[in-house]
């Protein structure tokens, strides 16, 4: 404290009275957050009482890591600690989202043994924004069904529906799938599947809402069915299921559509939807769809 009654501290002795280094103080006043009360006769910076507690504040805002701007505005009364505290923990979610999606890339990268090229893409692709991820599976639904109004519209907003988000601490296998999906949905050979799989769907199952849902309901119960009874698809006995099952209509249209539908791409992108969605693995059903395209080809020109 200098010697001349007001009782007020020069740098050094706030210094002492915190315990915090000289230049730190004094880069602290330099850049605003701690501007001294008074100067001496010799030009130096003078402190009070309060610029000991103003101190303590920003030492511990400081160690909360909160920049200085955020601290020489609380300081100032511009914005209060609740104020800037709020968001400092946004910015630090932010942060923490993109460490964890860092982590879980580093995983991935380190199981598969991936190429410096993988891991760049792999990267590229997981550090999209949730608006950009939504943005890619948006353009493949409206290419599938653009312009194809009769489409089955509860196959439509499902699709629509579809999430494919990564979760904000996604585990490696998350990120695995969302690369691979990715990649399957920008992918203009399977883009175009899935359009002839839309087209085909508009062009006879879309006519009455629901149909192709009630279709594979009844695939997945009548094959069923047939393979825990043992009954091969060549068999006499498949062409009572397949009755039951198709009734009257053309065999071959329904053989093509099951072929493009129920392939084992299409399955794939099922399962990776399923995995970034944290939503368990989809019942596939592959055994009986593939028993039902199995007694059509059996009969196939017949």
């Amino acid at each position: 404290m200098i010697d001349d009654g007001t009782g007020l501290l020069t740098i050094g002795e706030l210094a002492r009275a915190t315990g915090l280094a000289v230049r730190t103080i004094r880069y602290w006043s330099d850049e605003g957050a701690l501007p001294p009360v008074a100067r001496s006769a010799g030009g130096y910076r003078l402190y009070d009482a309060g610029s000991v507690a103003r101190l303590e504040l920003i030492r511990t805002l400081r160690e909360l890591g909160l920049g200085l701007d955020a601290v020489r505005e609380v300081v100032a009364g511009e914005r209060t600690v609740a104020e800037v505290a709020a968001a400092h923990v946004a910015a630090l979610d932010a942060q923490i989202r993109s460490l964890k999606v860092t982590r879980a890339v580093l995983s991935t990268v380190a199981r598969r043994g991936s190429t410096a090229e993988e891991t760049t893409l792999m990267n590229k692709l997981a550090r999209l924004s949730a608006a950009e991820r939504g943005r890619i599976i948006q353009e493949f639904v409206d290419e599938m069904f653009h312009g194809l109004d009769t489409a089955d519209p509860e196959i439509r907003e499902r699709m629509r529906g579809l999430a494919a988000d990564l979760p904000d601490d996604p585990a490696p296998e998350q990120v695995d799938a969302w690369v691979e999906l990715a990649e399957m949905i920008q992918d203009p050979e399977f883009r175009a599947h899935m359009r002839a799989v839309a087209e085909f769907n508009a062009a006879d199952g879309g006519a009455r809402a629901g149909t192709a849902m009630w279709f594979a309901k009844r695939v997945v119960e009548l094959a069923g069915r047939a393979r825990e009874r043992g009954i091969d698809p060549g068999s006499p006995q498949a062409e009572e299921v397949l009755r039951e099952l198709l009734g009257d209509a053309d065999r071959t249209a329904v053989l093509e559509r099951l072929q493009a539908s129920f392939g084992d791409r299409v399955a794939r992108y099922r399962e990776l939807m399923a995995v970034v969605r944290g939503t368990g693995p989809l019942p596939r059903h592959r055994e009986e769809f593939a028993w039902v395209v199995a007694a059509l080809r059996a009969r196939a020109g017949s």
